[in-house]
């Protein structure tokens, strides 16, 4: 089981309640605790900066420069995202109020080698089997082409990201593609209509901005 080390000031509420609902061991220590001494026995640092961004970003230099390798996660506020960029030094971050599937993806994406995500990458009822270019639903299997298969690992592997048509462009299709972005259109319209009623909220429009998988 992966251990979580959450650093949050002592006075504020839990910022990530769902990891209740995950298989991962907590422990929580005050930003001015030994946190990189206690980072040793974590897999992954989580750090609160929802209510104190300096104190947050105090944190977070101070495991960057004294080289800790272990992965680190900031929970941010909505208001806080303008704040936060490369100077930080972490590793991914997620919203005040994250849900369990996209909390867990993430997690999972950074304390476990990609080596062993290849394979099944499972959220809520939606299964994508990499090997097999398979995706079931409601233990119902989708027909797709490659490409739309291509295109729901991606976004579903980078759930809540917000992806311009262009980058999706470049990451699915290719650099060498040279058709014109309205095909990320056709391609997010087919896949939804197979996801179905019920399901097609997954991929989400961003306005004037482009796509994101929305976990449930």
């Amino acid at each position: 089981m992966p251990a979580v080390l959450l650093v949050t000031p002592a006075t504020s509420p839990d910022p990530l309640p769902v990891l209740a609902l995950l298989p991962y061991s907590l422990s929580t220590r005050s930003p001015n605790d030994q946190v990189l001494t206690e980072s040793a026995s974590a897999d992954i640092v989580v750090i609160d900066a929802r209510s104190d961004l300096v104190s947050a970003k105090a944190v977070c230099s101070l495991f960057k420069s004294a080289g800790v390798a272990v992965p680190r996660l900031v929970v941010l506020a909505e208001g806080g995202l303008a704040t936060y960029s490369a100077e930080w030094g972490c590793d991914d971050f997620v919203v005040d109020g994250v849900g369990p599937a996209e909390l867990d993806i993430r997690l999972r994406l950074l304390t476990s080698p990609e080596e062993e995500l290849a394979g099944t990458i499972q959220i809520g009822s939606l299964t994508i089997d990499e090997a097999a270019y398979s995706v079931v639903l409601d233990s119902e299997p989708l027909e797709l082409t490659y490409t739309e298969f291509e295109l729901l690992k991606y976004l579903a592997c980078h759930p809540g990201r917000v992806f311009s048509r262009e980058q999706l462009l470049a990451e699915v299709w290719g650099y060498d593609y040279y058709g014109g972005t309205r095909t990320v259109d056709v391609h997010v319209r087919r896949l939804r209509a197979k996801l179905g009623p019920e399901h097609e909220a997954l991929i989400g429009t961003v306005r004037n901005v482009g796509y994101r998988f929305t976990a449930k």
